[in-house]
């Protein structure tokens, strides 16, 4: 079990931007405020979270939109389906299985934005499903009201959702996440919606890492937790490494 210390940090970095992969869940509970802090204390560039809408239009940072993986199977509720209430009273287990701490618990995106912008961290945001154009609307609303739109990174696997935020922010970063092939016709679609690349680091070599840059697309990949598989990619020449535990 990794402990407070057990962060991996890679000798050289090459200017590589690392992201902490919800937080640094290699040791603290994934997408809560603990492992917001805990990457927040550390050299990541950005912090990397996922967003769903309760059912009172709260918007809450959990990766699945149901609670029992992070309850460690204890609790069953869809909180797309639920009001805030209902999901803010779930306190999540520890790591280790222990409940002992009563600040590992669902937060809402407010409270994401407000670490990361205290640690100076750029915020990574990936939009998940159900939500509607409004929904979409209202959260950048919320962002702009928080005063950090400026730091933000915007993901999704939904190329619906990242085209309508190029819509509507013609000038914001955003990445379209995939895990397929790298090849003519997904180029074309990124250089066509204007997007740059986040992608399993397993579809990456050094010559469509060249060939992405020299269109100008940025790369982004996920999820690398060893330093053996992350040093290719830095000499490849990767703009970001998302991990759970490097740094």
């Amino acid at each position: 079990m990794p402990t407070f210390n057990d962060t991996v940090k890679l000798s050289d970095k090459k200017g590589v931007r690392m992201i902490a992969h919800r937080g640094v869940s290699g040791i603290e509970r994934e997408n809560t405020c603990p492992a917001f802090v805990a990457a927040g204390n550390r050299s990541y560039y950005g912090v990397e979270t996922d967003v769903h809408c309760t059912a009172d239009g709260k918007f809450v940072i959990i990766h699945d939109a149901d609670l029992k993986r992070v309850s460690g199977g204890e609790v069953s509720l869809n909180v797309e389906e639920s009001d805030y209430g209902a999901v803010a009273d779930v306190v999540l287990p520890d790591l280790d299985g222990s409940r002992v701490r009563r600040d590992i618990r669902v937060p809402q995106l407010a409270e994401y934005i407000s670490i990361c912008k205290k640690y100076d961290k750029y915020c990574v945001l990936e939009i998940k499903g159900g939500f509607k154009d409004e929904d979409i609307k209202r959260m950048i609303a919320e962002i702009i009201e928080l005063d950090y739109l400026d730091r933000m990174i915007f993901i999704s696997f939904s190329l619906y959702y990242c085209k309508l935020i190029r819509e509507l922010l013609p000038n914001a970063k955003v990445q379209y996440l995939t895990s397929q092939e790298i090849d003519d016709k997904l180029i074309d679609l990124l250089l066509n919606c204007r997007l740059d690349l986040d992608i399993a680091h397993t579809h990456l070599t050094k010559e469509n890492v060249e060939r992405l840059h020299h269109y100008g697309i940025e790369v982004n990949c996920w999820t690398v937790d060893l330093v053996e598989y992350a040093e290719p990619l830095i000499e490849m020449g990767v703009d970001y490494i998302t991990s759970d535990i490097l740094e």
